[in-house]
């Protein structure tokens, strides 16, 4: 008995590292990248030029999101889905991605599952101008049903601590920026698989969409000095999210809108109220920028399309959302 005869196949794991360093990304950060994928550890090194850097960390997975994947063999979506995850996180402080990690972990080790799932992890990373750096493949004989598998994104970026957006910098007549989502992004898939479970396959495209990447436009305004003052990613929670960057002693009255096709329908089949569907998914907005009002044209260029979501205004209420719209 062997190593391979209980399940691990070394000779696999090996042929996916050398995969990944042939088709890794040799322009981003080339300058700041010391030692990559294949050795023990990564070394990198910090950019210059900030006052004050302040190393950014963030951390995520894809949730049961990942079971639509394994249904309709879709894995380089949850690959995208994966860093999305975590540079969105990153960049509601303003702060630029570095370099990114993957854990994967599988029963057995299949080529055509790992490799289209990278290449989804790589082709995020490239947009986030970010850097996969380094990560680990776990085979795990026994631990999943085959063909299924688990994975986690650890990302780690820089911001100079002066300039970081946060809810600090966030005043009274600040306006609320909404910015589109691809879809469901991922989160809320637990109860999104219950509702659609008898006709997935007519809703598939939209529902395995993958998360919009914010990371490039949100550096185009870094790079132009347009001013911000807190952004929200609207993921697990929905719009309570946007509470957790709004300071004591203000708060914002959520304005009604209409949502979007998908939602009505999750609403319709539910029977969910409004706000209990807005406290679940982002109904539309995956990102929530505050900014004075000057700011509205340079987030515009940025992102494209925009909603204008109205006023950060005083508030005595301990709660920041005034849900009384809805």
């Amino acid at each position: 008995m062997d190593y391979k005869s209980a399940g691990v196949n070394i000779d696999t794991a090996e042929e996916l590292v050398s995969w990944l360093q042939e088709n890794q990304d040799d322009a981003t950060h080339k300058e700041l990248r010391v030692e990559g994928i294949g050795g023990f550890a990564s070394l990198f090194r910090l950019p210059s030029g900030m006052k004050n850097p302040c190393i950014v960390s963030c951390t995520d997975g894809v949730g049961t999101k990942l079971k639509l994947a394994f249904e309709f063999k879709d894995y380089e979506s949850v690959g995208v889905d994966l860093v999305a995850m975590c540079v969105n996180d990153m960049a509601t402080v303003g702060a630029q991605p570095l370099f990114f990690l993957d854990y994967f972990s599988i029963g057995k080790l299949e080529l055509d599952i790992a490799k289209p799932f990278l290449a989804g992890v790589m082709k995020a990373c490239r947009e986030s101008h970010c850097l996969l750096i380094g990560g680990e493949t776990a085979e795990m004989p026994g631990f999943y049903p085959k063909g299924e598998f688990d994975c986690a994104g650890f990302a780690v970026g820089v911001v100079d601590g002066s300039e970081a957006w946060g809810k600090n910098r966030v005043k009274e007549g600040d306006r609320l920026y909404g910015i589109r989502s691809s879809g469901f992004h991922s989160n809320g898939y637990s109860l999104i698989r219950k509702i659609f479970e008898k006709d997935i396959g007519e809703h598939i495209d939209v529902l395995k969409r993958p998360t919009r990447l914010y990371v490039k436009p949100v550096l185009d305004l870094l790079k132009d000095r347009v001013e911000i003052h807190a952004a929200a990613h609207i993921t697990g929670g929905g719009f309570d999210n946007v509470g957790r960057v709004i300071p004591k002693g203000l708060g914002w009255k959520v304005p009604k809108f209409e949502f979007p096709e998908i939602y009505r329908e999750v609403k319709s089949r539910t029977g969910l109220d409004d706000r209990k569907i807005l406290k679940t998914f982002n109904c539309g907005f995956g990102f929530i920028l505050i900014a004075p009002e000057d700011s509205r044209q340079s987030i515009e260029k940025a992102f494209g399309e925009i909603h204008d979501f109205g006023l950060i205004a005083k508030s005595a209420s301990e709660e920041r959302l005034d849900w009384g719209n809805w």
